[in-house]
């Protein structure tokens, strides 16, 4: 929900990697051997509470099995939430002062593929359970992990990198979608979140096993963060329930902690829940105040995000069917008055107006903060 780096990823995105910020503050230099020189150099930050991320030899280090999942999951806000979240649950172990980014380097792909395919006898690896052949749903052996992704946190040593630690995610689900034949129906196996949870511990602690004994990671602390898919028909992604940490080369979880989120969709619609009433009365009269002023508008939906019950963000979505610039401006100067009217004020919040040509306006603004950033997105 960070103000400046969603202006940057809309914008620049492509400048981020040579952007000024702090790069190469952190003292990296040059790896050298007797065959390859190695340059690393850091993203730098365009906030305090967010990482740097590894340069090497002028490109971004990319992740070995970034995005791996399995394909029945069609909630393309899953994959969003899960990295997202995940980075937030690393900060609780990892400070953004003294670890550099960089995406997973020890989980190659094949590996991590082996892992979340069920277990058999030409994949002994495979985290979910063996296929009893049953077809009902209430007696088959569904799959539980969905997706997986690693994270590495680094520090300097002299002039070069080192893992300092690492976070796993796993990526559990609350259905198991299926088909009983190939290109047939789509059928669900409900799971409860008590053996959602007590399966994901379990493979947590087999996570890490195995992590251990992956060249290169050693002792380093290993955080596992266990996420709860979003269903198929949800229009937000899912939430982190619980995250588990090994150290000191420990081969199991020593303490386990809860983690308390929730995902909401506004307007409420059907027998859906808010999250908050009163959240959801300052929505619908945002809403309804910015319909009546422009009403060339589509749809105004928003996702919220609550942490330990309180409301810790709202990403707002309005499609307009504008053309003209002088509209657009206009428009988001109306939306900045309107939001700082109706909206709640402590909360992190975003507004992106867009139409079939694209994004046409971006409002934010971070928690605490009472003023509101806006831009128009024009053309030459």
């Amino acid at each position: 929900m960070k103000r400046f780096s969603t202006i940057l990823a809309l914008i620049v995105s492509a400048a981020l990697l040579t952007a000024c910020g702090r790069l190469g503050s952190s003292g990296v230099g040059t790896t050298s051997s007797t065959k390859t020189t190695s340059t690393i150099q850091t993203t730098g930050q365009t906030s305090d509470d967010e990482y740097q991320g590894v340069i090497q030899n002028g490109k971004y280090k990319t992740s070995k099995a970034r995005g791996l999942t399995k394909d029945q999951n069609t909630n393309g806000s899953n994959l969003k939430s899960f990295e997202n979240g995940l980075q937030t649950i690393s900060q609780k172990q990892f400070a953004t002062d003294d670890y550099i980014f960089q995406e997973g380097q020890y989980l190659k792909k094949a590996t991590a593929q082996n892992w979340l395919d069920r277990k058999s006898k030409s994949n002994a690896s495979g985290l979910n359970p063996v296929d009893n052949g049953e077809t009902d749903a209430t007696k088959r052996n569904p799959d539980y992990i969905q997706a997986i992704e690693e994270q590495d946190y680094m520090t300097q040593d002299g002039n070069n990198l080192k893992l300092g630690g690492m976070t796993i995610g796993l990526a559990m689900n609350q259905v198991d979608y299926y088909q009983k034949e190939d290109y047939g129906a789509t059928y669900e196996t409900k799971i409860s979140h008590d053996k959602m949870v007590s399966e994901g511990k379990s493979m947590a602690n087999t996570v890490v096993s195995r992590m251990r004994k992956t060249e290169g990671v050693g002792n380093v602390p290993i955080v596992i963060a266990l996420y709860e898919q979003a269903t198929n028909d949800s229009l937000v992604g899912g939430t982190f329930f619980a995250y588990g940490i090994s150290k000191d080369g420990g081969k199991t979880i020593s303490e386990w902690h809860n983690v308390n989120e929730a995902n909401y969709v506004l307007p409420v619609v059907g027998s859906a829940k808010s999250g908050s009433t009163s959240d959801a009365d300052s929505f619908s009269n945002f809403k309804t105040n910015v319909q009546s002023f422009f009403p060339n508008l589509s749809g105004v939906t928003a996702q919220t995000h609550y942490k330990d019950g309180n409301l810790s963000g709202m990403n707002i979505t309005i499609n307009t069917q504008f053309y003209s610039e002088t509209e657009i401006k206009s428009f988001t100067q109306y939306l900045v008055t309107a939001a700082n009217k109706y909206l709640p004020s402590e909360a992190a919040i975003e507004i992106t107006v867009q139409s079939t040509d694209g994004t046409q306006a971006f409002i934010a603004r971070e928690a605490g903060e009472k003023s509101f950033y806006s831009h128009v997105f024009g053309s030459y």
